[in-house]
This record gives structure tokens, sequence and C-alpha cells, in this order.
């Protein structure tokens, strides 16, 4: 009998070397490489990825056999970009001004924002990891995803996979602080300290986000910083010394006492609009090395009438109560434009007098032409976001919806409370009534409980533009009847605005934005007869309709249809001939005719 030839499986295996294995970092304490010690090469080793390989910011210094993961923290050579803007910029809240720590604002005109930010807000850049192994233990790729061979500064070639690490996208649990590694993550996490971290030696190229700003009094030859000052301690005396930080638009108030005003009129530097406009600033810290170079340096431009103090009786006349700075800047190219206003007030000198002063800093991206006037701050990109003003439209005109203000003896305030989006609130106030016919109180009453001007549209969006109307929609409206059928002499008049917002959450549940599918007003009304005053009262509701879709389903599971092993025929045909009471035996009798037929030519 003839035997069925034998075929023979061939069967590669990749030998590695006991010689080949990765070599460890030389840098001491197993130091990572900087971007710029990595190479890229491409030699007959490798297969590299069909997309541009992009270069990883670190190349791990491997100490024990196996891949290590690599979450790239600063850019590299400035070639590739890791760290790509998002379509949607979701912290770009103010048009035309550099948000700061938004990575992906274009008003900011930074080719590589983390060169300039401490760190980048959430949702504003992409997260990617690497895995990195010696060379040497590669033969041939196969990865779907972005590869590449490196050389590091010590020679060192690394193979690198940009791997989708989609964990990387997800909030981490909160960690549990108590007081024995309280100090430890203080040190780990902690950012800026109020330690001024200007150095004169050596000068940064250009200003990063809260460096102080470099002034120059060319009078003196003096190297100064720009003040803000701000109140300190339980009165809020004004520290001279708190300096104002680059990017960050901000507001102060303090207080200055005055024993003596009558030589502190004209005296005192802080009273007087010359002291705050008398230097210059530098455009980058780097020009403190080149004072006599006036190209480095930008004059501060007076904007407003600014006079001097002087002593009038018993009156000082123009002494300083508002201080406003509006700083343009362009990127690394530093300050490019600074211009100061200025409010002023007299005091009458007598002891103790005081005077409350603001002072003021924005920060906005510089503009060739400022022909064209820029919209208000956003609400969101595009998505509102919580505890920023629900925006209004009247007309053409963009506005916040606001509540009732009470004074302090409760009467209405001319001043309003601003509606913040998702923050449920109810004001009120009383209102004096006037002694004139029902339909003007009627009108009068409306317009005090929605405010001036009266909103028409809400925003659907946070970044709604007022020349789009399809990015509004418009409030529902139900006024009061106008009249009493029962009381002839009464007049009806609204006591109650309650403000109804339903909202909900759409797009991507990663990165979901809120928007605003209606509003209503309602009001509540009562009939009055003789009164002289009325409580009002205003509250908005925010209500989510959200409709979250249905969870998604787990992977398909593979279902085998063949056998594992020789003995699973045998093992069917048995349980099928034990299970079923009419079954046929003729499944067993064949299958015991061929082991019959296999093994009789083995006996014979």
């Amino acid at each position: 009998m003839c035997t069925s030839p034998l075929v023979l499986l061939q069967v590669f295996f990749l030998m590695v070397p006991e010689v080949v294995r990765p070599q460890p970092s030389s840098s001491p304490s197993g130091a990572v490489p900087t971007p710029s010690d990595l190479v890229l090469e491409s030699q007959g080793g490798t297969l590299q990825s069909s997309k541009e390989p992009e270069i990883p910011w670190a190349v791990p210094g491997s100490s024990t056999v196996g891949p290590t993961v690599v979450t790239p923290t600063a850019p590299g050579n400035g070639t590739v970009d890791l760290f790509p803007g998002l379509p949607i910029c979701v912290c770009d809240l103010t048009p035309g001004t550099c948000d700061v720590n938004c990575c992906c604002d274009t008003d900011c005109y930074l080719l590589y924002p983390r060169t300039v930010f401490s760190f980048c807000l959430p949702g504003s850049v992409r997260s990617s990891s690497w895995v990195c192994v010696d060379n040497s233990l590669i033969f041939r790729s196969n990865s779907p995803f972005p590869s590449g061979v490196f050389k590091d500064s010590n020679g060192n070639r690394q193979f690198c996979v940009r791997v989708n690490n989609s964990k990387l996208n997800y909030f981490q649990e909160l960690q549990k602080v108590n007081a024995s590694n309280f100090q430890a993550l203080v040190t780990e996490f902690g950012g800026k300290s109020f330690t001024s971290t200007f150095q004169t030696q050596s000068p940064p190229p250009f200003y990063r986000a809260g460096d102080p700003i470099l002034t120059y009094f060319s009078e003196w030859s003096v190297v100064s910083l720009l003040r803000q000052p701000a109140g300190v301690g339980a009165g809020g005396l004004c520290a001279e010394s708190n300096p104002a930080g680059f990017l960050e638009s901000k507001s102060t108030a303090c207080a200055r006492f005055f024993m003596n005003l009558a030589n502190s009129c004209t005296l005192d530097p802080a009273l007087s609009a010359a002291s705050y406009y008398n230097f210059t600033v530098l455009k980058v810290p780097g020009g403190v090395t080149d004072l006599q170079n006036t190209k480095f340096q930008v004059p501060v431009t007076l904007v407003s009438e600014a006079h001097s103090p002087w002593l009038a009786g018993n009156i000082c006349q123009n002494v300083v109560s508002q201080v406003i700075y509006e700083i343009e800047t362009n990127g690394t190219f530093g300050i490019q434009k600074i211009s100061v206003r200025f409010e002023q007030t007299n005091l009458t000198v007598e002891p103790g007098t005081s005077l409350l002063q603001h002072f003021v800093i924005r920060f906005r991206a510089f503009q060739q032409s400022t022909a064209t006037s820029l919209p208000g701050p956003r609400s969101g990109n595009p998505g509102y976001i919580f505890g920023k003003p629900l925006l209004a439209l009247t007309g053409d005109i963009r506005h916040t919806m606001t509540l009732l203000r009470s004074q302090g003896e409760g009467t209405c305030s001319v001043k309003r409370h601003e509606v913040q989006f998702g923050v449920n609130a109810m004001s009120g106030c009383k209102f004096r009534l006037k002694k004139v016919d029902c339909s003007h109180l009627q009108q009068e009453i409306y317009q005090t409980l929605h405010g001036r001007p009266r909103p028409e549209h809400v925003a659907i969006f946070g970044n709604a533009d007022p020349a789009q109307k399809g990015e509004w929609t418009r409030i529902l409206s139900r006024n009061c009847s106008g009249s009493n059928t029962y009381c002839t002499s009464c007049c009806v008049i609204p006591v109650s605005l309650e403000i109804q917002v339903l909202w909900a959450y759409i797009g991507l549940q990663s990165n979901p934005q809120a928007h605003v599918s209606r509003a209503r007003f309602l009001y509540q009304c009562q009939s009055i007869q003789d009164s002289q005053h009325v409580s009002l009262t205003t509250i908005v509701t925010f209500v989510d309709i959200t409709q979250k879709p249905e969870p998604p389903r787990g992977q398909p599971r593979m279902d085998w249809k063949l056998p594992f092993d020789f003995f699973f025929p045998f093992k069917v045909a048995f349980s099928k001939g034990a299970d079923s009471q009419k079954g046929s035996i003729f499944p067993v009798l064949l299958l015991c005719l061929l082991l019959l037929g296999v093994l009789s030519p083995e006996t014979k």
C-alpha cells in the first residue's frame, strides 16, 4: 500500500543574537535625549510608513528589554508640529486677541504655541504617544501607524512608532491627596510662584505668557517694570510693586489714604497722570541689551486728556482715578503698540481723605488697520461654556441677557445681573409706581423686567455673529392680558418674568458642544389699584434636553465552526447518538467501518 507523501511546512524564525539588545542610555540618570539630538534615518533595513514620519520629542534610553511609551511634551526642531491645532478651537473666546494658553488661537500668530505658553488648555491640541525600541531588534516593519528610524546624540538608532492611544484623550482618575503626599504633588505639578523669574544676565528672546513687561526711563537711564497696582490686606491698600503680566488682561482696584492731601496733591506721583506714560516699553526682553536702539522701544500713546493735578482752595483737581492700558502684541515679535487713557476726579482736602483707583490692562492682537470694529467677547467657540453670559440680539445689536438688581434699600437699580449660561438664578427688587396711565405703567414695568433693549433673539452658540441671522433663534413671549373684567379701575401689570432656556449637547461625545434650542419669556401679572410700590421678580431656568445615543455594542466575537482536535467528529457523533432518542445508528456504524478499513492493512 502506498503511503501519502510527507509535506514539509517551512517555518521562518527571526533569530535575534544574544549580543543584539537595547543599548542603555549613556546619559546620566537615564536622561532622555532632547528633540534636537534626534536625526531621522531612512536606510535599507527599515520599512518607512506611507505617511511622512513625525519626529517624536524624545527617545527613551532603554535600560530594559521591551518598548517604552513616550508622550511628547515640547516642540521639536521646528520642522514637524506634533501638536496640530484643532479645527474647533473651544478656548478662543476673545476675537482679535490672543487668548492665554489657547494653543489653537489663530490670533496669537504662533507656529509653535508651546514655546510661548506654559501649557495648552484642554481641547486645543491633539494628544499622541510613541513606542520606541532599539533598531537592532527590528528586521522589518509592517505597522499601519507612522514610524521611523531615529538617531540620538549618542549615536544609538531607535525605531519609533506613533500609536493611536485613545486613553490619552480621556481624563484620569483624581489622585488622593493627604498630608503625606501633599508636598510631593506640589513639587511635581507646581507651576510658577510669585518670585520673578526674569534674569537680566540672559534675557529671553521674546516675552512669554505671564512674564513682566520691561519699561525704560530714558531721562534717568533706568530699566523698570510696567506696574499694575493691586489692593492688599483687609483695607485694599495699593501695592505699587505688583507687575503686569504679558498677555494677562486683568483689572485691579486699590485704595489710597491721605493724611495731608494738600501736600500730596502735587507731590504724589500716584495722583499725576504723567507718571503713567513718561516712559517707553521694550518690545522684547532682548531690547535691554541695547537701550540706545529705539527700534526695540515703543512709546506710550496718550488717547485722552490728562491734566496735571493742582490745588484750588481746598479742592485737589485732576486726580487720577482710573488708568486703562491697551497693548497690541504680535506673537514672538512682542509689543507693537501701547496706549493709555485716564479718568480724573476732584478730591476735597480734609483729614483722612481716601481715593479708590482702578487699573486696567487689556491685550489684543496687533491690527494693521483698525477701521473695522471687532465683535465682543464670545461665550464659547462654538458651544456655550458654563458660566459665560447668555447672548441676546435686538435688531443688529448684540448684548447679554440680564436680570433685575436691587440697590441697598431694595429698590430696582439701573445696573443689572448678567444671565450666565447653565446657572439658574432669581433676583428681585421693589419698583416705585408713578402716577401715570395704565398703558405707560405696563410698558415701563415690562422694560424693567427684561431690561433695555428688549431681547428679541438668543444666540444658538456662544460665537454667534449678529450678521448671520441663522445663528440666532427668536425668543417666545407671552404677555399679560390687557384688562380686568372684575375691576374697571384696576391696572393689570406684570410682576414676575421667568426666562426658560432649553439647551442640549450636540456633536461628538468626546467633545460635546452646548447649544440653545429655544428660549421663552413667561410673565405673571396681578391687578393693582392704589399702591405706592410693587415687588418685581426675575427668574432664569436652564433645562437640559440632551438625548444621549444608545451605548455602543461590544466587539463581535468569533464563532468557530471548525474542529480544534482530532476526536471532534467522534465526540459529535456519539453525543448526538446518546442524546437523540430517535436518532439513527448509521453514523456510528460508518465510523466503525472506517476505523476497520484503516487498521486492517496494518495488521497484515
